[in-house]
């Protein structure tokens, strides 16, 4: 057998040998790679973040002093309150310590009569007709002590009626007393648990890290 006479191939349209190495001609070296930029800054040289941070610290204090402002008003409002029917209960005192003094000298009145009655008594054999003018002032003192009397009824009937509407007003404070407890426990476990957010806003690490 006659052996082929072997030529060199011819390279590829790639420019590369049939070995895989390149017959290229080497190129210019690749520019050099532009300088890093430095981190964004502010004017003042803090970062974004911390400012947004801090931002957002100052946000929930002023939301905190707020609740507490708020507090402290309805605490003096209805300490307020407090005060003015406190008043209104020393005055009803005044008025039934008064109603007591006009009973008292209804009575000084009512014994006075019974005097005048006796010595008119004493004196009927003296003078019928002196008696009979007593007798009618008499008549005429009765009808007007039995129409106090009356007004008197009336007037511890309206305190019956004021007292009841003070149970029943004193309930209701009862009643929002509890609801106000029960608000202001609400905001204790709320102002607890923004306690903890701004205690984790204090400490970065342990919003990065969940399970601490």
């Amino acid at each position: 057998m006659t052996e082929k006479a072997s030529h060199p191939r011819p390279p590829t349209r790639a420019g590369r040998d049939p070995a895989g190495e390149s017959t290229a001609p080497p190129g210019p070296p690749p520019p050099p790679a532009p300088p890093a930029e430095p981190p964004a800054t502010t004017a003042d040289g803090g970062s974004p973040g911390a400012l947004a941070k801090l931002g957002l610290i100052g946000v929930l204090l002023i939301a905190a002093a707020g609740a507490f402002l708020g507090m402290g008003m309805f605490m003096w409002n209805m300490g307020h309150d407090m005060s003015a029917m406190t008043r209104a209960v020393v005055q009803m005192g005044l008025d039934v310590t008064s109603m007591a003094r006009d009973m008292q000298m209804m009575t000084g009145q009512m014994q006075t009569m019974a005097k005048s009655m006796s010595e008119g008594q004493a004196q009927m054999g003296g003078d019928l007709k002196a008696m009979r003018g007593g007798m009618d002032y008499m008549a005429g003192n009765i009808g007007g002590m039995t129409k106090d009397i009356h007004e008197l009824k009336t007037n511890i009937g309206g305190m019956a009626t004021n007292i009841a509407n003070m149970t029943v007003a004193i309930g209701h404070m009862n009643n929002n007393m509890a609801a106000m407890n029960g608000s202001i426990a609400t905001m204790t476990g709320t102002m607890g648990h923004m306690a903890f957010d701004i205690n984790k806003f204090t400490r970065p690490e342990t919003i990065m890290t969940p399970f601490r």
